[in-house]
């Protein structure tokens, strides 16, 4: 399962960063005229706001994880969501997620 949460992350960085780009190239390296654009109509704005509420409580849960787990590392899971997106922060914080062992006592954590 953890190749495959790799792979997603990869694709969650490739194929949204190709329209990212493909719209800056067309319409210049303004990102206020892409927040413009994402709210075109009512319908992308709701998608925007889905995207932004997944995000934050995507934030929260890897912090809360991080902090709990001390998997440290797993906290690049938060540029990679908000600079790329969810599709790739999500992804990616469930492989680096992977990495941890639970061992049976509940307190202490072992990393592969």
């Amino acid at each position: 399962m953890r190749n495959i949460y790799l792979i997603l992350a990869i694709w969650g960085t490739v194929h949204p960063m190709y329209y990212f780009v493909s719209w800056f190239q067309t319409n210049g390296w303004d990102i206020w005229a892409m927040v413009d654009a994402w709210h075109v109509n009512a319908a992308t704005s709701g998608l925007v706001w889905d995207l932004t509420i997944a995000a934050v409580a995507l934030t929260l849960w890897v912090i809360a994880e991080a902090l709990r787990t001390k998997n440290y590392l797993s906290l690049i899971a938060i540029p990679a969501t908000f600079c790329i997106g969810v599709s790739c922060g999500l992804p990616l914080y469930l492989y680096l997620r992977s990495r941890i062992i639970y061992v049976p006592d509940r307190h202490t954590v072992r990393n592969l």
